[in-house]
């Protein structure tokens, strides 16, 4: 197909208006003018010609380096591909109607031979919209991606083009994720203080009342408690991504998931610890706690339902300590599962936090 460079500029004629062209006398100036590139591009479905058009450029070279990149993505289908030609055809139009980056060679290649959309400008944001609305599954497991989508990718990585994810993007998100928890636990830190701090001053007085509603509305100005991202948190995230990820490869939108290869910290739990003698006078000397998980021994947990006896949650309270309920399930239970007289109760379904 026919494709030339070619020098032009933008000057008038004085008298009549018209743009002059080639016969500008100025042009025998290499410094006046700049180049310009036009190669044909196969024809649209209904027999009309096209063609990629690219001004601007300084120098010939840099305009027949950027004709020959041009020919070279026309020559990634055989003369015979039709739909191949068509589809590079399109994408090109599209690069120079947007005024866009010509497109790698190699990657338009390996796009081409898999049979992608060469056009597709999905950013990672809309995928995982389009990923969600069709997922089907148990609706905890949804609402968990849901939450994944929404407060940790979107947030970070919605904006960039799905086929441009790349393993480095994923890695600054992990690490942007772990950087932000210094954040949350100081805030946290400070709000915790702040209560300690309103706990201390006195009801009576008008003084005291003033401080305390001072103190309160700082308080209401405050970040609200937040969940600190583990290690475990952080590989949920990662499996919601890399599931989508699998689909959009399905899909043809992609050939590669990033996901799958990004090293996170692995997410164990920590082991849970029994409140011994020990372990309760060292946590009193230092305010250290042996373990993110402890356990109350049998005699804790009859103090505990002792000092709340007169509590209206107190069924509650007793139920999860004697049948070893999750918080979720216990919140969760409807009085259509619940059957007194019987003496029975079914766990059918559970509240989870969103977010």
């Amino acid at each position: 197909m026919k494709g030339s460079t070619h020098r032009r500029c933008y000057c008038r004629d004085p008298k009549t208006g018209r743009p002059l062209g080639k016969s500008c006398p100025r042009l025998t100036s290499r410094k006046h003018g700049s180049y310009s590139i036009r190669q044909e591009l196969p024809p649209r479905e209904d027999g009309t010609r096209r063609s990629f058009n690219r001004a601007g450029y300084e120098t010939r070279k840099a305009a027949q380096g950027d004709l020959d990149h041009v020919r070279a993505l026309l020559g990634l289908a055989d003369s015979d591909d039709s739909e191949g030609l068509v589809q590079l055809a399109e994408l090109l139009e599209k690069v120079a109607d947007e005024k866009a980056s010509l497109p790698d060679i190699e990657g338009t290649r390996r796009r081409l031979s898999h049979g992608l959309d060469l056009t597709n400008r999905l950013t990672v944001g809309e995928w995982l919209d389009m990923w969600l609305a069709g997922k089907k599954g148990r609706p905890s497991a949804i609402s968990r991606d849901e939450s994944n989508i929404r407060v940790h990718l979107k947030p970070r990585i919605g904006h960039l083009r799905l086929d441009r994810l790349r393993v480095a993007h994923l890695s600054e998100l992990f690490e942007a994720i772990a950087e932000a928890n210094v954040e949350i636990a100081e805030g946290n830190a400070a709000r915790r203080k702040a209560f300690e701090d309103l706990g201390r001053i006195p009801w009576k007085g008008r003084e005291h009342r003033a401080r305390r509603k001072a103190m309160k509305a700082a308080i209401a100005e405050m970040e609200p408690y937040r969940r600190i991202v583990g290690p475990a948190t952080r590989q949920r995230v990662r499996s919601t991504l890399r599931a989508a990820l699998n689909v959009a490869i399905a899909q043809q939108l992609i050939t590669f998931n990033p996901a799958s290869h990004v090293e996170l910290e692995a997410g164990k739990r920590p082991k849970a610890l029994v409140w011994t003698e020990e372990r309760i006078i060292h946590w009193e000397r230092t305010g250290e706690k042996p373990s993110p998980v402890m356990v109350w021994t049998p005699e804790h947990t009859g103090l505990f339902l002792d000092h709340v006896a007169e509590d209206r949650l107190y069924a509650l309270f007793h139920l999860v300590a004697f049948r070893g309920l999750r918080r979720g399930e216990a919140c969760g239970q409807r009085w259509t599962d619940t059957h007194l007289d019987a003496g029975l109760l079914t766990v059918a379904r559970q509240l989870v936090v969103n977010g």
